[in-house]
């Protein structure tokens, strides 16, 4: 192998395909990221894990074609040091050399027949702006849970229903949903899929920025589901979560007699001042009345908060307590200036929604469901 590439190209590739490597890889080979140099002028780069693969294409001057293996972090690590000239990569034996201006690092090579067959892309299902996309899974994945003992949860649940493409994550205290627009490839398409929410919100950092992402799913069954990526060059596959997902659209109620909506940072900065004063686990108590919001936190001896914030009413007056966290992630996801916040009655869950006037109605594109906590009385 022998080619030149420019650095700045060389070092968002190899940043960008190493994100895949495991951080404890099973067996050595996966550590590595293969670089394919083809005579067709394209270098690709390639990481995988058994679980979730990526390849990058960049053009390259390409001398002499080639394939090696070598240590992806050390890789990483070395073209992001490098001096902003182009980059000269040859092999020699068992061992590559970059050299970029006055710098040369020499790698010793890992053998390529060990490294594993990275899974071909599926068949494209459609298309979907990539930065609507990347919006949808950060307001979404925020409800996903981090407990790896309830592997179903810690996924994204997509369903796919022509026009409509639907994103929905639970973590058992909240819930979050967000429907959009997509292009299928087909007008009749139906299909469902569960995708990790660590997977999916760092394809979507690094593929929706600006560009069209194709979403290629194969649910040909045998335990070998897969869903792609695919935008500028770059692409992405990774297994599915196996399992069945709860249910969980019904938990929105059909209808919700009272609401109120308030200015969405007004009361993201309330909560934040007073949540100073709120241990860890305890929540912060809000009291709606007509025309205010009041948020308090803290009882007894303890250190004590409250503040009151504008809003407006519909229905009867109620009190509610609400996880800070839990709250500030549903309110800090909406992409409108007020929040509508909706309730059946007390003891049930409230349902966060956005609206761009402050009279009108909800967007019910994305809705965040949260369950209330119980005070001591």
């Amino acid at each position: 192998m022998k080619l030149r590439v420019e650095r700045d190209v060389l070092a968002e590739a190899v940043t960008w395909a190493a994100r895949a490597l495991p951080t404890r890889p099973p067996v050595p080979v996966l550590a590595g990221l293969l670089l394919d140099a083809s005579t067709d002028g394209v270098l690709r780069l390639s990481s995988f894990d058994y679980e979730v693969s990526a390849r990058v294409e960049v053009a390259a001057d390409i001398l002499d074609g080639g394939t090696v293996l070598v240590s992806g972090k050390l890789l990483a690590d070395i073209c992001r040091s490098l001096p902003g000239k182009p980059v000269d990569v040859s092999t020699d034996g068992s061992r590559v050399s970059l050299t970029c201006g006055a710098s040369r690092f020499t790698l010793l090579t890992m053998p390529v027949d060990e490294y594993p067959t990275l899974p071909a892309m599926p068949d494209g299902s459609g298309t979907v702006p990539g930065d609507l996309f990347s919006q949808a899974v950060s307001q979404v994945t925020v409800a996903a849970s981090r407990d790896e003992t309830l592997p179903i949860l810690t996924g994204v649940r997509m369903e796919i229903e022509g026009e409509n493409l639907t994103l929905l994550a639970t973590d058992r205290y909240r819930l979050a949903m967000r429907t959009l627009t997509w292009r299928p490839s087909s007008p009749d398409v139906s299909t469902v899929a569960l995708v990790r929410a660590r997977t999916l919100s760092e394809v979507s950092k690094a593929l929706g920025a600006g560009s069209d992402v194709t979403l290629a799913l194969s649910t040909a069954g045998g335990g070998n589901e897969l869903i792609g990526f695919e935008a500028g060059g770059r692409r992405t596959t990774s297994l599915l979560v196996d399992g069945e997902y709860p249910k969980v659209r019904a938990l929105f109620p059909p209808e919700s007699p009272t609401y109120a909506v308030v200015e969405a940072q007004s009361l993201v900065e309330a909560v934040r001042r007073v949540a100073l004063v709120a241990e860890r686990h305890t929540p912060v108590r809000l009291t709606f009345t007509d025309g205010v919001i009041t948020l308090e936190a803290g009882q007894g001896e303890d250190a004590q908060a409250s503040e009151a914030v504008e809003a407006s009413l519909v229905g009867d007056e109620l009190s509610m307590a609400f996880n800070p966290q839990f709250l500030l992630d549903g309110l800090g996801a909406l992409t409108v200036p007020f929040a509508r916040l909706s309730f059946t009655v007390p003891a049930k869950p409230a349902v966060i929604s956005g609206q761009v006037e402050a009279e009108g109605d909800d967007d019910t594109s994305y809705r965040y469901l949260l369950m209330p906590v119980r005070l001591n009385s």
